[in-house]
C-alpha cells in the first residue's frame, strides 16, 4: 500500500486550526479530520443523557450505545454524524466546547476515537488538527505544525465569530471560557496539550 502523508496541526482552542486545515485540505486534495468535532459529538451525546463528562462510570455504561461517522459535503466540509443524525449544528455551542474537554479525558472515550482517527490516516492522505495530533494520535506524520494566538485574540475571533451568526457575545465570558478549556487542555493526565518537539511554531495573530 502507498504510503499516506498526515499532516498534524495542533493547539488551542481558537488559534484557526479549523480554518487552515479546510482550506488547506481543499488545496491539496486530502481529507481534513477535524478531531475536536468528534469530541464534540461524545459530548453532545452524553449531555442528552444527561451524564456529566467527569462520570466515568456513566460513561462506561452508555458508550456503547453511542456510534459516530463522519461525512464529507461538496466542498469538503466535515459532517459529525451521531446514531444516524447529523449533529453538525448541534455541537457548536460553547457549553458543549466545554463539556468535550472534559470528556476528552477519559481514558475510554480517548481509546475509542484514537483508533478511528488512526484508519482514517491509514486510507488516506489527511490533514488533521486537535490538540494532541502530532504527540499521540500521529506522532509519525509527515509534518507537524502547533498554531499559537494569545486567549484575547482567541476570544476576539470567537466574538465575531458568534455575532456574524446572528448570536449573542460576551467577549469576557467567551475569554475567561477560553482561559479555562485552555488550563483544562494542557493540565489533563492523558495527551495534554502540548507543542511536540519536531512541530513547526506558527502565531497566528
Amino acid at each position: 500500500m502507498e504510503k499516506k502523508i498526515s499532516i498534524a496541526i495542533d493547539g488551542p482552542a481558537g488559534a484557526g486550526k479549523s480554518t487552515i486545515a479546510r482550506r488547506l485540505a481543499q488545496e491539496l486534495g486530502y481529507y481534513y479530520v477535524d478531531t475536536g468535532a468528534i469530541y464534540r459529538t461524545v459530548a453532545y451525546f452524553f449531555d442528552l443523557w444527561g451524564i456529566s463528562p467527569k462520570d466515568a462510570d456513566g460513561i462506561a455504561r452508555y458508550i456503547d450505545e453511542l456510534t459516530i461517522g463522519m461525512e464529507y459535503d461538496a466542498d469538503g466540509v466535515q459532517h459529525m454524524i451521531m446514531n444516524g443524525m447529523d449533529v453538525t449544528g448541534d455541537i457548536r455551542s460553547q457549553e458543549i466546547s466545554q463539556k468535550a474537554s472534559l470528556v476528552s479525558a477519559q481514558p475510554l472515550v480517548r481509546e475509542l476515537l484514537l483508533d478511528m482517527q488512526r484508519e482514517v490516516a491509514r486510507k488516506h492522505n489527511v490533514i488533521m488538527d486537535g490538540r494532541d495530533i502530532g504527540t499521540v494520535v500521529l506522532p509519525k506524520a509527515t509534518v507537524k505544525i502547533f498554531l499559537t494566538a494569545t486567549p484575547e485574540i482567541r476570544a476576539e475571533r470567537r466574538t465575531k465569530e458568534l455575532l456574524a451568526r446572528g448570536e449573542k457575545a460576551d467577549f469576557a465570558k467567551i475569554l475567561k471560557e477560553i482561559q479555562q478549556r485552555d488550563y483544562q487542555d494542557t493540565h489533563r493526565e492523558i495527551a495534554p496539550l502540548k507543542m511536540a518537539r519536531d512541530s513547526i511554531k506558527v502565531d497566528t495573530q
